[in-house]
Formats: structure tokens, C-alpha cells, sequence
């Protein structure tokens, strides 16, 4: 008969500390794991190993950004408390087969150390805990200590909720399980609140219960009942010994790096965080911070710029335009992910280049752009050769051009020498149109201001 035995992963454990460093936790130098005993079929042993006493950081805080307002343009700081962060075991997963009726087991995963963070109820609704999530996730891809692809099960939430009138005891909670998208984490915290409200002001209860989220009814339902009628049974795991931890001041002398975990070395090799770079962009490309934030939360955005910056003259402004309103809206129009994107940093560089110089117009850019997501191999020179797009270099043309759409329409004219903006706007629009969109706006403003004075 072979006995069982726990051994700890240093990896899993450095892990912890780094992220609990990240969030501002405070890092116990000492913590404990203990058995949670409960039977269901995919936990095989029938217990959990966890840190219900002691985790092994606790207290911390998390920044979030939240968008504002009815257009979403306005960005809000806010801050969630971290009550703790432990070491766990993770379970199975449980395939449920509707159309046989039956539950499958994977047990793949059965075992392997698993990092729960736990937040106190500090969020509102599903917007914030959304953003919350995606906060996590970048600074988890940033550390290094997991993927954190929610869709592969690598980051899984559990949301508690509750409602309660202002200044009241928060109410009776429900926990929906194993959400693995950040969408329909949002939409699942959304739905049970409502849930709960409509069946408290109809006279019913809320129960602690345990629910899942059903993404094709978008509502969630019952799953089994809470701890509430659990006993788990808590108690110290035998197989595993306290955890220590050290600093460099409680570092014992001659101590070699890879029989212990120093706190303080950890804390020295930790990476830029999400925070720190959104800080690093305003700061040196002078953009705004809503910006920043959307370059991070998309996945290759914000490499896809800097590449973009290392290859272009052409201002951090314009840069920063183009690709979150023109490419990105491309992107998400054709629900590609920035690696798919058929026009490449090297491509708008150039483009962008083209257009700082003068050598083709805004309009004339666009042109430029969309044949480029054609995805023809063709470069931007190229193309504005082809379509010849190239920006009217006859100053002396353009102003005979200017003057005879000006004798062509007299009242367009006389409502533009009285004030009137849309008058020369009509003008300048008609200009462009016979130059097929090839000379500058201003210049031609410029150039009817003078002839009308």
C-alpha cells in the first residue's frame, strides 16, 4: 500500500508572492494549508487543500478605470480591497450534457496549484467587475504568472451577489460559478442583481445558493445549495508544514537562493506593471488616458503602436488616432484580433509618413488604407501612385480651380463673404471633389479666403 503525500510547487509559491506584491498585499512570512473536506465528483480525494487560517497575502488593493458617461469617454479611478490571496488545489471540471442528461468528468486538471484571489464586496455592478477582471488579467500576462485566457480556463471567476438598501446590512448572497468571459461575467452580475431585486420586491427570499450562468438564455440558474448546510470540516493539512517565507533582513546567514523564497528579491525583479505603463504613454506621447487604457485591454494594440512610433515621423497624436479609430475600428467591424490585421505597423508607418509630409490628403489617406486591407502586398507608395492620390503640387492650378467653382455658384459666395461656415465648407467640398480628393483642405480655405477678401 502506498501512502499519498503532498509536495509544494516553488513556481506556484513564487507566483503568490509576486502577485500579491502587484496588488499591494501584505505578504505573510508565515502562512498555513488545511484540508476543506467535501465530497463531490470532481474532487476524487475528497478534500481540498486550501489556506483557510493564514493565506499567504492578504490585505492589498487593486486600481481599476471605468468609463463614464453616455458616450463612454470619460474615464473614472476606482479601487477594490483584496482580502487575500491562497494557495490551493484545483479541481476537475464538469462537462454537462444536456441532450443525454448526463455530467462528464475531466480530471486533467485535478490537483494542479491553483491562485485565488479573493475581493471584498466593493463593486456595483457587472461594468465594474468586468473591469476589475480585465485590470487582473493584464497584470497577471504582465507578471508572468499565468496566461490568464479565460476561454481556456486559465482565469475563472466566481462572483458573489447581494442587495441591500443604502446603509443596511449587505443581504443574503448567491455565488455564480465558473464564469470564463469577461462579457458575460458583466452580464451574469447584471442579470442576478435584478434577479434578486424583482424577487425581494415580490415578497419572496433570496437563498445561498450556488448558480451557473446560462449564456444562450442570458440568465443565471440554480446550481446546489451554499456552505450554509455544509459542514467542511477545516482542519490543518498533515502533509504540508507551515510555509516561511523571508526578507533580506530575515535571511539566515549562508543560505543558498533556492532553498528559501526572498521577498524583497522577488519584489526587486518584478516587471512594469499595466498601471505604470498607461503612466509611461500619457507621459511621453501626451495622450489621454481613456487611450492608454484601450491600448492595453486589446491584446497586440499597444505593441502594434510602439512599432508603429519607432517607424513613422508623424506625430504621437495623429499615430494614436489612427490606429484606435481607424485601425482598431477595422479590427472590430471584421472581428479580427490584432495579430490578423491585414495592414501592418511597417504599412501604416508609411502611410502616416505620406500624410505628414504633405503628400497626400486625410481623405486621400483613407483611400490609401482601405486598399491596404485588401491585403494586396502593395505598399502605401504604391497605392497612391495607382489611384494617383498624390496631393496637387500647382499651387497656381489649384487657385484657377478655386476661382472658377467660386464664379460657378455666386450666392455660395455672398453667403460666405456674410459669415456663413457652411458656405465655405460647400466650397471647399466642391474644390476637392474636382480634384478628386487630391488637394489640401486648409490650402484651398487658404486660398478662398484670399480670393474672397
Amino acid at each position: 500500500m502506498k501512502a499519498q503525500t503532498e509536495v509544494l510547487n516553488r513556481r506556484c509559491v513564487e507566483a503568490a508572492v509576486m502577485t500579491g506584491l502587484a496588488l499591494n498585499c501584505h505578504i505573510n512570512k508565515k502562512s498555513l494549508f488545511d484540508r476543506k473536506h467535501y465530497f463531490y465528483s470532481d474532487l476524487p480525494a475528497g478534500y481540498q487543500i486550501t489556506q483557510q487560517r493564514l493565506p499567504i497575502a492578504a490585505n492589498g488593493s487593486l486600481t481599476y478605470g471605468v468609463f463614464m458617461g453616455n458616450k463612454q469617454s470619460r474615464m473614472a479611478t476606482k479601487t477594490v480591497r483584496i482580502r487575500q490571496i491562497q494557495l490551493e488545489q484545483d479541481s476537475g471540471k464538469s462537462l454537462h450534457d444536456d441532450l443525454r442528461s448526463q455530467t462528464l468528468i475531466d480530471l486533467n486538471r485535478a490537483g494542479v496549484g491553483l491562485l485565488e484571489v479573493v475581493l471584498e464586496p466593493d463593486l456595483c455592478c457587472g461594468e465594474e467587475a468586468a473591469a476589475v477582471i480585465k485590470e487582473l488579467q493584464l497584470i497577471l500576462q504582465a507578471l508572468g504568472t499565468s496566461q490568464a485566457n479565460m476561454a481556456e480556463g486559465q482565469l475563472r471567476v466566481d462572483a458573489n451577489i447581494s442587495v441591500h438598501h443604502p446603509g443596511e446590512p449587505l443581504g443574503v448572497r448567491t455565488e455564480v460559478k465558473n464564469l470564463n468571459s469577461i462579457r458575460f461575467l458583466a452580464k451574469a452580475i447584471d442579470h442576478e442583481i435584478q434577479r434578486q431585486i424583482n424577487e425581494l420586491e415580490s415578497g419572496g427570499e433570496i437563498l445561498n445558493e450556488t448558480r451557473s450562468f446560462d449564456c444562450k438564455l442570458g440568465c443565471t440558474v440554480p446550481m446546489r445549495d451554499k456552505e450554509g448546510k455544509q459542514d467542511y470540516r477545516f482542519m490543518p493539512e498533515p502533509n504540508l508544514p507551515p510555509l516561511v517565507l523571508y526578507d533580506s533582513a530575515s535571511l539566515p546567514a549562508g543560505t543558498e537562493s533556492q532553498q528559501v523564497i526572498n521577498i524583497d528579491q522577488i519584489r526587486d525583479a518584478l516587471p512594469e506593471l499595466p498601471s505604470a505603463t498607461r503612466e509611461r504613454l500619457v507621459r511621453r506621447y501626451g495622450m489621454l488616458p481613456e487611450h492608454s487604457f484601450t491600448l492595453l485591454n486589446e491584446v497586440g494594440l499597444l505593441q502594434f503602436f510602439q512599432n508603429v512610433m519607432k517607424e513613422t515621423r508623424a506625430e504621437p497624436k495623429k499615430v494614436t488616432s489612427w490606429v484606435l479609430n481607424t485601425l482598431l475600428g477595422y479590427l472590430k467591424h471584421h472581428n479580427l484580433a490584432v495579430s490578423e490585421s491585414p495592414v501592418t505597423s511597417s504599412a501604416l508607418a508609411e502611410l502616416l509618413d505620406l500624410l505628414d509630409s504633405k503628400a497626400i490628403s486625410s481623405a486621400a489617406a483613407k483611400q490609401v488604407f482601405e486598399e491596404l486591407w485588401k491585403g494586396e502586398a502593395k505598399s502605401a507608395a504604391q497605392v497612391v501612385s495607382e489611384k494617383q492620390l498624390e496631393l496637387m503640387q500647382d499651387r497656381e492650378a489649384l487657385e484657377q480651380l478655386c476661382q472658377s467653382t467660386m464664379e460657378g455658384h455666386p450666392q455660395v459666395v455672398t453667403d460666405m463673404k456674410s459669415g456663413n461656415p457652411r458656405a465655405i465648407n460647400k466650397l471647399i467640398g466642391l474644390v476637392r471633389k474636382a480634384t478628386l480628393n487630391r488637394a489640401d483642405p486648409a490650402e484651398i480655405k487658404d486660398i478662398l479666403e484670399r480670393l474672397s477678401s
